[in-house]
């Protein structure tokens, strides 16, 4: 979590800036989706050749090491397959989902920041949350 504080000219400025990242985050999640689609088609492959191969082979499907190897907080599996790929993928869509929401959310809570009017001289300090903003001193200069 990264906390950050930027200065903003105008109501207008937080708005097209929160509404840039609403639309950045859009994009990423979209090729995502994308790319989840074409590995969860691929691990599904790789699970029925795996299947049948076990069936020809007369053997049941055994539990195995996902060869996953901690180092401090790290975690690094070792020979990755589609069913590893596809887990992180679907952990990524759902930060990037959950982004979306709260970068939607905290863009329709400033809307009443859009009716100030003459703002002139007035800057605004926003402290940003993940780059969502989570509290707004207006200075005065």
């Amino acid at each position: 979590m990264v906390v950050e504080m930027k200065e903003y000219g105008s109501a207008e400025e937080i708005a097209e800036t929160l509404e840039k990242k609403i639309s950045d985050t859009k994009s990423t999640l979209g090729e995502y989706l994308r790319r989840l689609d074409e590995i969860r088609a691929l691990a599904e492959k790789s699970k029925k050749i795996r299947e049948v191969v076990m069936k020809l082979a007369g053997k049941k499907a055994a539990t195995e090491s996902l060869g996953e190897i901690t180092i401090g907080s790290l975690n690094i599996i070792l020979d990755a397959n589609p069913f590893h790929e596809l887990t992180a993928i679907e952990a990524v869509v759902r930060s990037h989902q959950e982004r979306l929401l709260v970068l939607q959310k905290a863009r329709e809570a400033l809307k009443w920041l859009d009716q100030l009017g003459d703002t002139e001289g007035l800057k605004y300090l926003v402290v940003e949350n993940d780059e969502v903003p989570d509290q707004i001193l207006f200075k005065i200069s």
